[in-house]
């Protein structure tokens, strides 16, 4: 085969990006969540999105991931990467990319997610006439051929998405909480009540309070569990620690994890130490009991 210097320079700058995985994961991630639009909509899949609204993901994945890499817009396709031109193409499922006429000969960065799988894939391929199905669509596209799929320059073949929490609740606890004969801030607090040691990103407050002010709502929600002994841990303060002590999950930035917790009374579990008191997380049999009431 041979060497495709112009590929090899565009691969080679992505793989150099630090944090690359992590920074595609983000991408793809915001950008669901904004089509979503969940505050104004209280949308979180997929099916919930009109037509139109399902072909703009790709859209705004091309937007979210040029600002996220810092890429200048190509002369005559959608990047520049390291001075090549490469042209973004998104499909819904692995392999599905549409490849349009102006594409063949050039550069494309094709990416796809599975909200329902939690993952996601970003590989780069030269268009050719050779890798391309016989046949047009109604738009004179047409998709990647076993050839032009074996040929894909993986960047990341199979990376973690995080997670669509409400997407992925089952019936009767996702309608619990999104119970419209509550207040904003009753979906919040019944949401940290059912959903617990999870990592509740920002977005899914946002979704489920149907508020501006959802973050707030997470605050009040820990007055409200307290005296069940449920505690809300965010990224700040003491609660890293605390989520540590507990062999919890460490919530990032922006997100965060609820757990009921009751007094160690020295059954040798793990334990945190909030208040100056030894907690352990609860067990199911173990009944609910006040818990601490400082613990930023």
């Amino acid at each position: 085969m041979l060497r495709d210097d112009e590929l090899d320079r565009a691969v080679g700058w992505f793989r150099g990006q630090p944090l690359m995985e992590e920074r595609f994961a983000a991408a793809i991630r915001k950008s669901f969540d904004e089509v979503f639009d969940g505050q104004r909509t209280g949308r979180y899949r997929l099916e919930q999105l009109s037509k139109v609204e399902k072909t703009y993901i790709g859209t705004k994945i091309e937007i979210v991931v040029q600002d996220e890499f810092g890429l200048q817009r190509g002369r005559r396709l959608d990047y520049l990467v390291d001075e090549q031109e490469v042209d973004s193409k998104w499909s819904m499922k692995s392999g599905g990319w549409m490849i349009p006429t102006e594409a063949v000969g050039e550069l494309c960065l094709c990416l796809t997610g599975d909200d329902n799988e939690s993952v996601f894939q970003v590989g780069m391929v030269r268009i050719d006439d050779a890798r391309l199905k016989r046949g047009e669509n109604k738009d004179k596209k047409r998709s990647l051929n076993k050839d032009g799929l074996s040929a894909m320059t993986w960047l990341i073949n199979r990376g973690a998405l995080a997670e669509n929490l409400l997407l992925h609740l089952d019936e009767l606890t996702r309608d619990a909480i999104l119970n419209e004969s509550l207040s904003g801030q009753g979906r919040v607090t019944e949401l940290f009540r059912r959903v617990q040691r999870r990592i509740v990103r920002r977005e899914v407050v946002l979704t489920v309070a149907r508020q501006h002010d959802g973050p707030k709502r997470v605050r009040d929600a820990r007055h409200a569990l307290r005296p069940e002994g449920v505690i809300v841990l965010g990224h700040q303060g003491s609660h890293p620690r605390i989520a540590t002590s507990l062999g919890l999950e460490l919530p990032p930035k922006g997100s965060w994890l609820s757990c009921r917790v009751v007094r160690d009374r020295g059954e040798g579990q793990t334990t945190a130490k909030i208040e100056g008191a030894a907690w352990r997380l609860a067990r199911t049999n173990d009944p609910p009991e006040l818990g601490p009431q400082d613990y930023t």
